[in-house]
């Protein structure tokens, strides 16, 4: 029976005489006591003990208060009853199977008038294999709020989470402080001379006194130079032994080291001394022996400053052996073997992937019980080891070892100047948090696992900005803003004085396939549930701990199919679950399932498996998640989307049979924030840190699961974006942000394998109220901040996505900007960014440390910083990809290649098969620390570009509008050997592998049906030996190719095919205005930003009768030279801005040169001349013609020619002359008639620059530089007739510094 069933009928009777007086009389309670629910008068007081068999009822309209902890089976709140917790000194503990709220029940602690202030928690324990039976609604180990209940649960007024307002440093080291770390690479005994009188170390130095015994010498007569009374530390990182003589280990002696003397190979040693105080010494000295097992020596000291202040110095030598275990090895059918089973026999079976002498060895039975293992015999690699089920071998079970890997050296030196405690400075009033209380400080590096968690000490002397915390961080944790992008810290609450918790077993028990491969504790924890129709919900000020299940459903926040929970469902107050703390959860943070207008405000998910605030089927619309932080987000079971890669390829129940799921295709998309539609509202949110992403917007072409059928088909790739501000994202390995893909909405089937819900191609394209016949929205990106994501700060895919005011740093890409889809879907749409802040290598260096996967030097001052990806990734600012796009009004700063990482600004997506539009633009761009050589990027083929010979990598195009790119206004930048584009008086950047241009461009899309796997070859009738190949923008897997080349209009093309030529074409000109197409005139012009006219695309399609066998379609013999055309410049180029016009000191320098035979009606002429930035040199005489130009201003310092006579012979007139040339300097030469083109003065050329072994024409222009080293601009043409060089030159000529 329930508590509610053994009241008397008196107290019936009381209680009904109770709410008669409160209903008539409402002035007779008193406002106090109306707001605080333990208040209430009708309460009465229910202390039910510890009893786990009481299934407790509360009903009838009985209302109980809770005044002491309690131990039940279950608890049911329904037919008006209610429970009310009282607020006292007194924790209280409410242990449950689960509690059910429904028909008008009511759970209660505090209000939102009156917080709770007292200490309360619900922990809901059971197992998942208890064998009881399951709600079929709630499942087990739950909060249920069902139709007409009830929950509102107020704890105290907390501040959820903050930024640090000062940077903390690895061993929480403030001004003072100290931190030393280094491992292979930096051998030998390292000295640190420390000032006792400030704690502060005046000067180090490295003896390696393994490689040479002057180093020995150097390190005794070092150490007899330092001043007594200072501080010594000395320890040997790696090996230090092996020429150390006995001068120096004497002087060590002498100091009061005892151990020094008869220091062995590779023994880890660390000493501490005050010069001149023998006494004070401590020391420490391991001997190490082998290449197996970790070993340190540590000592620490503490000192006192002169103003009377501790502060401690530590040392650790260490060898360090980092252990994993491997994956689990399934024995169906063993067979009993004397004396245990082999290790070297299992590694046969598994090669690769088991050590011969492992650490430890675990074994369990198929279904994940726990067995006994024992070593029974090992001697060199025969390692035996027996598998025991309660005293009998084992027949079936699974064994996994755990393994060494190969050991590493590691030096620590710290001084602390806050012993054992931390102070953090913050950017909010923190006095809310309580000693006791634990924190999380965020990763503000690429690693999210150096996100950390601390505990509130007392502080008196702290600022109300300012908190004490015990221990000291591993990690930097950025407290400032950094070259403009605000790069703090989050720091996060997870402590709150009402707390709902699961009870947890100590490991992982295998209530779901697969399960304990992936996990090795227990995952079965509690959840809160909310079902449609629920009365109120209302959660503040409340601590969530190991909630969440790894089953669908079972989430530790819930909104399951609620439908509108604010004013519009008649909800008031709106519902909301605000200043929460939700954390090492096992399936998600808060879950919005077909439910609209909820409020979520100042929730902290951390630590938890799968999308952490996740919308589920796509209908959710209208919820607003304010002021959320989510970190340290790791991959679940549950959906594909959840999955990493392990888990992709292991989990195939919901693939069709015999299909295996394709990881970081089908699965690998877990996310912080998952929005399965658009239509919501994220503001001033924090992504800090997940295996994938920090927010997806994803798309359900039709709503999913219970939500089917309510919306129609596509509306959610239409529906206008909500409320996007002031967000941020940072520590995420694939991206800050993406909007694309979609989920698979049907099952799996033999048509399409792949499992429901796995990832798929979507476009997003937002019109008002989600009809594509109606206006375009823009969906408005504002105020974003994404920095130190591995892949990419954000990717975005769709039609009409404009950010504005963003700031990007330290990603690998910034940003992609993707079109809204294939043409001729979707037409008219754009993406843009303006006013926005792009960094390449901020001042945010991280740390040298074991988390970071990848550390290298950074492009400006080579300093040493971790990395995106690889050392040699070209870390990129913003990544063109196919368009429309337009940039307007950016500021690009730190980005520096090196030589061996193509770092830029700008530049295209890698590996790219897709369209580039001529249309895409950059207007009023800004570079700071930026080489002009930087700027921009076209590829070539090598590491990350491949052979760079898809299409779109060979058709990229942008339009410069006013110069502040290139310097020249009105250009259009290309791939360098895009003769498509190209003409005569096209200039190409070296140093971009680019061109600028000038002219009047579309883009040709030609479909060739019933054929996938055809090369296309189109050529440009006035450059018929520049060929352009193309293989097609689709996969192989299609019915029909499409191929997009962009042109040059008013002129002739060719097309070819490697293959019989296809028997049908379609051919459409996009992004044109008014022009001629194959001799007809359009008869519309182009819309703005559209690929056609309002009125459509006007297109022609080809069919031809092709005869069987007809062999190859390429007739370029046979066109050629028919169909030549003069190549001739349709638009100028434009003139290049004025030095005073340029905003940055380095610039280009125009250099054009040509030496050609002319002909002048029957006469020819030689021309041959030199023009430096407009400025020409032209040349008189037949010889060499030669131009310096200073290296460092661009400034013309000579101008000579060399006649044939001194070329003749041995010219030392000429080398002579060269050998004057100052360093640093460019040299240009220009031939002039029947000049000598062989002979001893050609090497002249190779001392500036050109290949060895170079054979000249009959012409001949070069552009050289003198100098250390080889720019990537020198060139040479040489030709029979005509040779000629227009390209620009960076000044100042600066080398690149190495990788």
């Amino acid at each position: 029976m329930g508590a509610a069933h053994r009241t008397d009928v008196s107290f019936r009777v009381m209680l009904t005489i109770g709410w008669f007086i409160l209903a008539h009389f409402p002035g007779a309670a008193s406002t106090g006591s109306a707001e605080c629910p333990d208040q209430w008068p009708e309460l009465q007081p229910w202390n039910p003990g510890h009893d786990p068999t009481h299934y407790v009822y509360i009903g009838q309209g009985r209302a109980l208060l809770l005044a002491s902890s309690a131990t039940v089976y279950s608890i049911r709140i329904s037919e008006g009853g209610k429970l009310v917790i009282k607020d006292q000194d007194e924790a209280i503990v409410l242990r449950t199977r689960h509690i059910l709220i429904d028909s008008g029940g009511e759970l209660h602690a505090g209000s939102a008038l009156c917080p709770f202030q007292g200490n309360f928690s619900i922990v809901l324990y059971g197992r998942a294999d208890d064998g009881i039976q399951l709600d079929p609604y709630f499942g087990l180990k739950y909060i249920g709020v069902d139709r007409g209940g009830t929950l509102e649960l107020h704890g105290q007024k907390k501040l959820s989470w903050t930024f640090l307002n000062k940077t903390l440093h690895p061993g929480g080291l403030e001004e003072g402080g100290y931190f030393f770390e280094r491992s292979w690479g930096h051998r030998g005994v390292i000295v640190h001379v420390i000032d006792p009188k400030s704690g502060t170390v005046i000067h180090s130095d490295r003896f390696d006194t393994y490689r040479s015994k002057k180093e020995s010498e150097r390190l005794a007569q070092y150490l007899n130079a330092v001043p007594d009374g200072r501080i010594l530390s000395v320890a040997v990182n790696d090996e230090g032994s092996r020429n150390l003589d006995d001068v120096a280990r004497k002087a060590m002696t002498k100091l009061g080291s005892k151990h020094f003397l008869h220091l062995g190979f590779r023994h880890p040693w660390s000493f501490l001394t005050v010069k001149g105080n023998p006494s004070s010494s401590v020391e420490d000295h391991i001997e190490y022996h082998g290449h197996h097992g970790s070993a340190a020596a540590r000592v620490f000291k503490l000192f006192r400053t002169e103003h009377g202040e501790l502060f401690n110095v530590s040392s650790s030598s260490e060898w360090v052996q980092d252990v994993e275990w491997t994956e689990w090895f399934e024995h169906d059918q063993v067979s009993y073997t004397k004396g245990g089973e082999k290790i070297s026999d299992l590694g046969v079976t598994h090669p690769g992937k088991i050590c011969n002498r492992p650490i430890d060895i675990q074994a369990t039975t198929l279904d994940g019980v726990n067995l006994t293992t024992e070593v029974v015999y090992k001697r060199g690699q025969d390692y035996r080891f027996v598998c025991y089920d309660r005293g009998q071998a084992c027949q079936s079970y699974r064994v996994r070892f755990l393994c060494g890997k190969p050991v590493r050296p590691k030096l620590t030196v710290t001084i602390d100047t806050n012993v054992n405690s931390t102070i953090l400075h913050l950017e909010d009033n923190v006095q809310s948090w309580k000693p006791g209380d634990t924190l999380v400080v965020a990763s503000t590096d690429y690693s999210m696992y150096q996100a950390e968690e601390f505990q509130v000490l007392p502080c008196r002397t702290c600022a109300p900005n300012q908190v004490k915390v015990a221990g000291k961080p591993m990690y930097l944790h950025i407290g400032e803003e950094i070259d403009g992008v605000d790069m703090r810290a989050e720091v996060g609450l997870l402590s709150r004085n009402i707390v709902v918790m699961g009870e947890m077993e100590d490991e992982c028990y295998p209530y779901s396939n697969h399960l304990c491969n992936f996990f090795d504790f227990d995952t079965f924890g509690g959840h809160i549930k909310f079902a449609l129709g629920f009365k109120a919900a209302h959660l503040e000020g409340v601590e969530l701990k190991h909630m969440g299940q790894q089953l669908i459903g079972q989430y530790p926040i819930h909104f399951h199919l609620a439908g509108d929970v604010d004013e519009k469902g008649g909800y008031d107050p709106p519902t909301y679950v605000k200043d929460l703390s939700i954390h090492h959860t096992f399936s998600r943070c808060v879950t919005v399932h077909g439910s609209n207008g909820l409020l979520v405000k100042d929730v902290v998910g951390y630590n938890s498996l799968g999308h952490c605030f996740f919308t589920e089927d796509g209908p959710e619309e209208r919820n607003t998640f304010d002021h959320c932080l989510g970190l340290l987000v790791k991959s679940g079971t549950l959906l594909p989307s959840d999955r990493n890669s392990k888990m992709c390829k292991t989990i195939t129940e919901d693939s069709y049979p015999g299909y295996t799921p394709k990881p970081r295709q089908d699965c690998n998309a877990v996310s912080t924030f998952w929005m399965a539609n658009p239509n919501n509202n994220l503001i001033n949110c924090a992504a800090a840190g997940s295996e994938e992403t920090g927010f997806w917007f994803i798309f359900h072409h039709v709503p999913t699961g219970p939500s089917a059928g309510m919306y129609s088909p596509g509306y959610s790739e239409h529906i206008p974006l909500g409320k996007f501000l002031n967000n941020r994202a940072h520590s995420n390995y694939r991206a800050g942000m993406i909007i694309d893909n979609g989920v698979k909405t049907t099952q799996a089937s033999a048509k399409d394998k792949r499992p429901f819900l796995s990832i798929i191609s979507a476009r997003y394209s937002p019109h008002q109220d989600a009809d594509p016949l109606k206006p375009r929205e823009p969906a408005i990106i504002k105020h974003f901040t994404a920095y130190k994501n591995q892949d990419h700060g954000a990717w975005l895919r769709g039609g009409d996505v404009w950010l504005d005011s963003c700031k990007f740093a330290d990603n690998g890409i910034g940003l992609t900007l993707a079109s809204g889809g294939t043409f001729p879907y979707d037409d008219g749409s754009k993406q843009e960014i303006k006013n926005s802040l792009f960094v390449g290598e901020s001042g945010n260096v991280g740390t040298e440390m074991m988390d970071n996967r990848i550390w290298g030097p950074g492009g400006l001052d080579h300093s040493g910083r971790t990395l995106p990806i690889g050392q040699n990734f070209p870390i990129r600012g913003i990544q063109f990809y196919d368009g429309p796009i337009n940039i307007q009004n950016c500021t690009f700063r730190k980005f520096a290649a090196l030589e061996g990482r193509h770092t830029s600004a700008l530049a295209f997506r890698l590996n790219n098969a897709w369209q580039s539009c001529p249309h895409n633009n950059v207007t009023n761009i800004a570079f700071e620390d930026v080489p002009i050589t930087s700027r921009v990027f076209f590829g070539e083929p090598g590491p990350w570009f491949n052979q760079l010979d898809m299409d779109g990598d060979k058709t990229s195009v942008f339009h410069d509008v006013d110069g502040s790119v290139s310097e020249y206004p009105g250009s259009y930048l290309t791939k360098d050997d895009n003769w498509l584009v190209r003409h005569p008086d096209c200039i190409n950047v070296p140093d971009w592998r680019g061109a600028i241009c000038s002219g009047r461009y579309a883009q040709m899309y030609i479909q060739a049906y019933k054929t996938n796997n055809l090369r296309m070859k189109i050529i440009k009738n006035d450059f018929p030996n520049h060929p352009l190949y193309l293989e097609g923008a689709l996969t192989r897997s299609t019915h029909y190719q499409q191929y997009q080349p962009v042109i040059t209009l008013q002129k002739g093309y060719t097309i070819h095919w490697d293959q019989t030529a296809p028997s049908e074409l379609t051919i459409w000109l996009i992004n044109f205005n008014k022009l001629l197409f194959l001799k007809l005139k359009a008869q519309n012009e182009r819309e703005k930003f559209a690929f056609c006219s309002v009125k459509g695309c006007e297109r022609i399609k080809i069919k031809a009768l092709i005869p069987k066998n007809a062999g190859i379609s390429d007739c370029a013999a046979t066109a050629y030279p028919r169909f030549t055309e003069k190549a001739i410049v349709d638009v100028p180029m434009p003139k290049k801005l004025f030095s005073s016009l340029l905003k940055t000191k380095d610039h280009f320098l125009e250099v054009k040169m040509e030496s050609a035979k002319q002909r002048f009606f029957h006469l020819l002429n030689d021309l041959a001349y030199i023009q430096v930035d407009g400025k020409k040199y032209p040349s008189f005489e037949d010889g060499i013609q030669v131009v310096v130009i200073d290296g460092k201003h661009g400034q013309v310092l000579n101008h000579t020619g060399f006649r044939n006579a001194i070329l003749q012979g041995i010219p030392w007139q000429l080398f002579n002359y060269v050998a004057t040339i100052p360093d640093n300097s460019i040299v240009l030469m220009a031939s002039k008639g029947r000049y000598i083109s062989r002979g001893p003065w050609t090497r002249v050329l190779e001392k500036l620059g050109a290949h060895k072994g170079l054979k000249l024409k009959e012409k001949m222009v070069f552009v050289g530089f003198k100098g250390s080293f080889r720019p990537t601009w020198v060139t040479l043409d040489t030709e029979d007739h005509h040779a000629k060089i227009f390209q620009v030159v960076p000044i100042p000529v600066v080398r690149k510094k190495k990788l």
